[in-house]
């Protein structure tokens, strides 16, 4: 149950990472990509080192060099 909830909770944000957002600006899409790790984390979905790198990676989503991993 637990690794089902997070592959789903990974899943999501990684969708929202790589999917274009109509109603979404970056700042906005940045904001919800770290929103999304900090709730994961909080659950214990993920460590601490797994944050780091999803806010890592929603840093170069930001800056439109979103690595080819996330995707």
């Amino acid at each position: 149950m637990f690794d089902q909830q997070k592959k789903q909770s990974l899943a999501a944000w990684r969708k929202l990472a790589t999917q274009p957002q109509m109603r979404l600006d970056p700042e906005e899409q940045y904001d919800e990509l770290l929103k999304a790790a900090d709730e994961m984390e909080e659950q214990g979905l993920i460590t601490s080192a797994e944050w780091r790198q999803l806010v890592r990676d929603a840093g170069s989503v930001f800056r439109g060099e979103a690595d080819q991993t996330l995707r």
